[in-house]
């Protein structure tokens, strides 16, 4: 029987930052519109968490089945299941548990949202979460998992950028309109980051258990490359808004400041490899939450 602080470690707490910073980010934008509830940031945040935590137990479960955990290669921290410390029937067991959450966190924000929108939105929204659920089970699990195929990149893009972002902002507006797109693309650019390190970390080790990420594709220079593509991207992606909806004053763009770290991140990566690039996961994510946040109270100032 696993402790709590084994299933805490299986959970990857480093990874939940960027959770919360999606429904920070929809909440705070908004906030900006004047329109803000409580009980849904809450529920939002519960469902945000969730699927991060799915994910993650989906991702462990997939791999040590498919092998790539275990063929004494991986860079990583020792996962769970690699370790020994949970077992396959467990990890099954508390994936149905998170599911579970998933669903019903899902379906109590629409019964919420329900009043203010017509039926046709309302299957729209389910269907979303749905198909967030899928992509949570499917990056590592099944026989076409989409992580092994050079897809991961752009599912952590959407489903930990715009879907939750745009999501969570109409959830409190009940209004479908183009100011928190930037912002979201922004921050799942981010996430795509966070997936990027990871995948140049265990490079050498995918390649070898058939796993295609688009490092494994681009090889280590590129995939750095491609690294500083996004960085400007989702700074751009900010400052966008700014220009657009808050060009002054400037204290609005205070937040851009906390750009310097995955900047700072960017410079010290091109001269690693394998686990050295290990401790800029964390930093990364940690980057992103702190973005999010002080991006929300900069506009709402």
């Amino acid at each position: 029987m696993a402790t709590i602080k084994q299933w805490i470690s299986a959970f990857r707490l480093r990874t939940l930052f960027l959770a919360f910073a999606t429904v920070i980010l929809g909440s705070g934008i908004a906030f900006h519109e004047g329109k803000f509830s409580l009980t849904v940031f809450l529920i939002a945040l519960l469902l945000a968490l969730s699927i991060q935590v799915l994910a993650n137990l989906a991702n462990d479960l997939g791999d040590y089945l498919k092998g790539t955990d275990t063929t004494g290669k991986r860079q990583g921290p020792t996962r769970s299941l690699q370790g020994g410390a949970i077992s396959v029937r467990d990890m099954k067991n508390a994936i149905v548990v998170f599911v579970l959450i998933c669903i019903v966190s899902g379906i109590t924000l629409v019964a919420k949202a329900y009043p203010y929108i017509n039926r046709f939105n309302s299957t729209i929204l389910l269907g979303i979460g749905a198909v967030c659920i899928l992509a949570a089970l499917s990056y590592t699990m099944g026989k076409n998992a989409y992580g092994y195929r050079g897809w991961g990149d752009l599912f952590a893009f959407f489903f930990f950028g715009p879907v939750p972002v745009i999501g969570t902002y109409f959830l409190h507006t009940h209004i479908m309109d183009f100011k928190p797109m930037l912002p979201a693309i922004g921050l799942g650019i981010i996430s795509t980051m966070i997936l990027n390190i990871n995948n140049m970390r265990d490079l050498d080790n995918d390649r070898s258990s058939g796993k295609l990420t688009v490092a494994v594709k681009l090889g280590l220079y590129k995939s750095k490359m491609y690294h500083t593509i996004l960085t400007f991207t989702s700074f751009f992606s900010f400052l966008g808004f700014n220009i657009i909806y808050e060009p002054s004053p400037w204290y609005r763009y205070v937040y851009l400041l906390f750009f310097l770290l995955l900047f700072r991140i960017l410079t010290q990566i091109q001269r690693k490899e394998g686990s050295d690039l290990d401790p800029y996961l964390k930093p990364t994510s940690l980057s992103g939450f702190l973005i999010a946040v002080s991006f929300a109270i900069c506009i709402n100032l």
